[in-house]
């Protein structure tokens, strides 16, 4: 459930309602998917601040309050709710929502993830298909992995499904590019690297450590 992972509340309407319409957290993704491709026009709540300079291509909704900055780079269908920043170097691609007060620094890349509020990646690092709760903070040269790599050549477009087990048994993702969910309040340690279908419930305290996957419950502590 992503009532496990993730706080609705102060996270904006859009956030708050994508989290309330899911029953899972690995349906979070399909539906925004969908209202992006067909919705988006209805997510605009004001006009952020788009500098000169910022290079966006596609449909790219900037909610008032937010701003991306001279040499960011955002390619639609993504949403920039009020008070995010997606600063110069910066790269934001297609079907990702850029929750309230997000700060996306100079060589982060975000693509087909929910940042759901006060995720702060101000250094070079990598979120893909992933959903990421409040107050996370991504350290630098940290990355999700969404393929499946055990299995021979990686294939593109991908076709191995995502599995993840929980209380031993293996449950299907329905996806076939799937990287991680990130409760509140997590910190990642600089370099870590997240195997495909990982699960990291809130408050989980991470120390410095190079690869983690599977379930790790609320408020585990992981050396």
């Amino acid at each position: 459930m992503p009532a496990y992972y993730f706080g609705a509340e102060s996270l904006g309407s859009y956030v708050t309602g994508l989290l309330e319409r899911c029953p899972s957290v690995f349906d979070l993704k399909a539906t925004m998917t969908a209202d992006l491709d067909h919705e988006i026009a209805l997510l605009h709540f004001g006009h952020g601040v788009i500098e000169d300079g910022a290079l966006l291509q596609g449909e790219v909704v900037v909610q008032a309050g937010a701003r991306i900055e001279a040499g960011a780079q955002v390619i639609g269908p993504v949403l920039v709710c009020s008070g995010s920043v997606i600063s110069a170097g910066a790269l934001v691609r297609d079907h990702s929502v850029i929750g309230p007060g997000c700060r996306i620094g100079f060589g982060a890349e975000v693509t087909r993830s929910l940042l759901a509020g006060h995720v702060f990646m101000k250094h070079p690092c990598f979120i893909g298909d992933s959903a990421v709760g409040r107050g996370v903070n991504i350290g630098s040269f940290c990355s999700t992995t969404g393929l499946r790599c055990d299995l021979g050549p990686v294939a593109e477009p991908a076709i191995e499904e995502i599995t993840v087990n929980l209380d031993a048994q293996r449950i299907t993702t329905g996806q076939t590019k799937f990287g991680a969910v990130i409760g509140d309040e997590v910190a990642l340690p600089a370099g870590t690297v997240l195997s495909p279908g990982t699960l990291i419930g809130p408050r989980t305290v991470i120390y410095p450590r190079g690869h983690i996957g599977g379930f790790l419950p609320s408020g585990s502590r992981i050396r």
